[in-house]
């Protein structure tokens, strides 16, 4: 696999931004099977989580070893404390990943830009990245996955109250955009669907958020496949084992 470090100019944030992107090769080193297709790689965004940034998941998963063999491009940004959402007073990191991202991806890079070929997973904050951008887009993925998910941020933003003033001005998110509860059922009608996987620990902190979205998934007609792993905390070896699960579910027939 090749490892791109990316930095370009972003128009939507107005400054340079980094982005890690990792595109499958031919060939490979010794112990790590090439994927040997000829057809366009399909595409994996990776979201990061609170404390992290665009090189995380390479530096503390095998993500890179897990992707060989499947022709699949890992798409990597940075968006700080962000929480993927545009900021009332400050940067517009949702436009940046929903429209900026993929558009200069796809410009960079020759890219399959089929929605059968296109995934979007994260962990923690990154977990609730991804479920916004597949609940917003339905139309968009074939599979999206949340690990350990702030996926009631309603309840979340308790925690980083500094970080959803910016965002929100101080009001309530309950029935935006920004609230995964509320978008899953303004877009279960949709005609097409990701299938989404979510997972958590049941000694993670956000057990209970899990928990509760579960159900709504279900009631409101998604194709959800969920995991609880009984005592698992917020920890690294949890969400190395469940991205390798996703790029394995994301190819399920």
């Amino acid at each position: 696999m090749a490892l791109l470090h990316l930095v370009y100019f972003s128009d939507v944030l107005g400054v340079q931004t980094p982005v890690d992107v990792i595109l499958p090769e031919g060939k490979q080193g010794i112990g790590v099977e090439a994927s040997g297709e000829a057809e366009l790689p399909k595409v994996l965004y990776l979201l990061h989580g609170y404390s992290d940034d665009q090189t995380i998941w390479q530096r503390r998963t095998s993500v890179e070893r897990y992707a060989a063999g499947h022709n699949l491009a890992i798409v990597m940004p940075g968006v700080n404390h962000s929480f993927y959402c545009n900021e009332l007073y400050g940067e517009r990191y949702w436009d940046y990943v929903s429209d900026e991202l993929p558009r200069m991806m796809h410009r960079f890079f020759r890219l399959s830009d089929k929605p059968e070929d296109t995934f979007v997973a994260g962990l923690s904050m990154g977990g609730y990245g991804a479920m916004k951008l597949a609940l917003n887009f339905p139309e968009r993925f074939g599979a999206a996955a949340s690990f350990s998910g702030a996926v009631d941020i309603a309840s979340a933003s308790r925690r980083h109250t500094q970080n959803w003033k910016r965002i929100s001005g101080g009001k309530s998110i309950r029935g935006t955009e920004n609230d995964l509860l509320h978008m899953l059922k303004v877009h279960a009608g949709a005609e097409k669907k990701p299938r989404l996987y979510v997972s958590c620990g049941t000694a993670d902190f956000l057990y209970d958020q899990h928990r509760k979205f579960i159900p709504l998934l279900k009631k409101n007609g998604w194709d959800v496949t969920h995991y609880e792993e009984p005592d698992a905390v917020h920890e690294w070896g949890f969400w190395d084992r469940e991205i390798r699960k996703f790029i394995e579910f994301c190819f399920e027939a």
